[in-house]
């Protein structure tokens, strides 16, 4: 019985009436199709037959659609719509990562699917979904590093992670500077507490992972960090970070004194005068010592600590740059981001979950930051 395409027209739209219908419609059409491709294939190969079929699943009108998909005796066939449909799945995929790294829960991407596709996807299902993000992930996370990087900045951010209880833990980031003047991220790691050995070990991945040579480290006062740092990369010069200091000795003095010490300090911690040295800047702190210590015992201390000679390692670079390495303020403004995406969880579940997370968006910061320049 041959039908017109009139007639087939009538026929589609009155079963698009009925409930279903659309998707009835679509899995017909896709079978046939995948069905009448498989007959063409099979005129033209000797000795090669048809062999049944295998079920499959695409996304359809707020439901999946069962298919059966044409299989060959030699292994031969695939059919080319079947390929179209799997770069649907990739692409949805794709979007299920983008809105789960940008800071929406499982459940609410589940949300916004159910109203693209008319259909509920519980958080386990979207679980599923974001292994594409896992994926991508796990090939930024091996990738090799450049051999040299001029300024590295590193920092722990703090976040709720559930095991038996709920509790801070530390990830380890790690934000260079590159010869060209981009920024990209080059690691994130777990630690439960962060501790100068944690930082020793993450460095050494670093240094396995193709990084020889890195020209300046800012980070903030962690006892120890500065040694851990030297067993890895010995010529690296270490910057302390100056707004840590500055912040450490300014709620450690009565509201009266605060104003007069913070001007001492932006003159200990001066950024534009060519000609200074780190020594210079090394006597400009000893003096400021010198004048609070009468008032304030701990800066007799302070003064003869030779762990604040490392806060003026900037006055050795070029004064055009000193405000952007004396202080951990840019790998900061990162982490600012990464509680920007993690506050809509009040825990994760685990630490895997946070490091997709993270990762995921130091994958967007590099795209980002790849023309912003030092």
């Amino acid at each position: 019985m041959i039908i017109s395409k009139v007639q087939l027209k009538d026929l589609i739209a009155n079963h698009l009436k009925q409930e279903n219908g659309l998707n009835d419609v679509l899995e017909i059409t896709l079978n046939a199709m995948m069905a009448n491709e498989r007959s063409l294939h099979l005129e033209d190969a000797d000795g090669n037959k048809a062999n049944g079929y295998r079920p499959g699943r695409v996304y359809g009108h707020g439901k999946l659609l069962e298919l059966r998909i044409p299989r060959d005796r030699n292994g031969e066939f695939y059919p080319k719509v079947l390929a179209l449909l799997r770069s649907q799945q990739a692409e949805t995929d794709k979007l299920v990562s983008a809105l789960y790294g940008q800071g929406l829960s499982q459940a609410q991407v589940g949300e916004v699917f159910e109203r693209l596709y008319g259909r509920h996807y519980s958080s386990s299902q979207v679980g599923r979904m974001i292994q594409w993000m896992r994926n991508d992930v796990a090939a930024w996370n091996n990738r090799p590093l450049e051999a040299r990087y001029p300024v590295v900045f590193i920092d722990a951010l703090w976040v709720n992670v559930r095991r038996d209880s709920v509790q801070k833990e530390a990830f380890y980031v790690v934000l260079a500077v590159k010869e060209d003047g981009t920024r990209e991220v080059l690691a994130i790691s777990h630690q439960p507490t962060e501790s100068a050995t944690g930082w020793n070990m993450l460095l050494e991945e670093l240094r396995d992972r193709g990084l020889s040579s890195i020209g300046l480290i800012v980070a903030d006062g962690l006892s120890g960090l500065e040694d851990a740092v030297a067993r890895v990369y010995g010529q690296a010069d270490f910057q302390r970070c100056v707004t840590h200091v500055k912040r450490r000795l300014l709620a450690r003095v009565r509201s009266e004194d605060k104003p007069v010490l913070a001007e001492d300090l932006r003159e200990v911690f001066a950024t534009d005068d060519k000609e200074d040295s780190p020594q210079q800047g090394w006597q400009r702190w000893q003096a400021m010592c010198q004048k609070w210590q009468g008032k304030y015992r701990r800066f007799s201390r302070l003064k003869k600590d030779p762990l604040y000679r490392a806060c003026f390692s900037y006055l050795s670079y070029d004064y055009r740059i000193r405000n952007m390495i004396y202080t951990t303020n840019w790998i900061e403004r990162l982490n600012k981001d990464f509680r920007r995406v993690l506050k809509v969880r009040n825990s994760m579940p685990d630490e895997d979950s946070v490091i997709t997370l993270m990762k995921s968006l130091g994958i967007t910061h590099r795209k980002t930051h790849e023309t912003d320049r030092l």
